[in-house]
């Protein structure tokens, strides 16, 4: 019962997170669902960009902003504020990566972690 409880916790966040992506028009929005890899350091990486550092910044905070606001739930660490082309948002069980598009065509994550399950999402754009 209680995994039961955990599973639904983490899709409801996950949902979530992408509303608030689609909400403020996040390209290329992905999910790579880690669980069935042996090396998985979380559960999920949820994955987006724009093409610039202002919505960069802006779409972090809306999530960050949702999560609170419909979860009750702020992010265990976050990183990438100051510079505003990487910026990581860990809710433990999920790290959100919201990237400027070079810098997520330079780190490549989807590709560091190819043996996920991929779940894309449509663009509001």
């Amino acid at each position: 019962m209680e995994k039961t409880k955990t599973t639904d916790k983490i899709s409801q966040l996950a949902d979530t997170i992408v509303e608030a992506m689609q909400e403020k028009k996040a390209k290329d929005i992905v999910s790579l669902d880690l669980t069935k890899l042996d090396n998985r350091v979380v559960d999920k990486f949820i994955i987006c960009h724009w093409d610039s550092d202002r919505q960069v910044d802006a779409i972090a905070f809306a999530i960050e902003d949702m999560v609170r606001k419909e979860l009750g739930e702020k992010a265990w660490h976050k990183e990438g504020y100051e510079n505003k082309e990487w910026i990581l948002l860990d809710y433990v069980n999920i790290v959100v990566h919201v990237f400027l598009k070079e810098k997520r065509e330079f780190y490549a994550i989807e590709e560091l972690w190819g043996d996920a399950e991929v779940e894309k999402f449509e663009d509001y754009a």
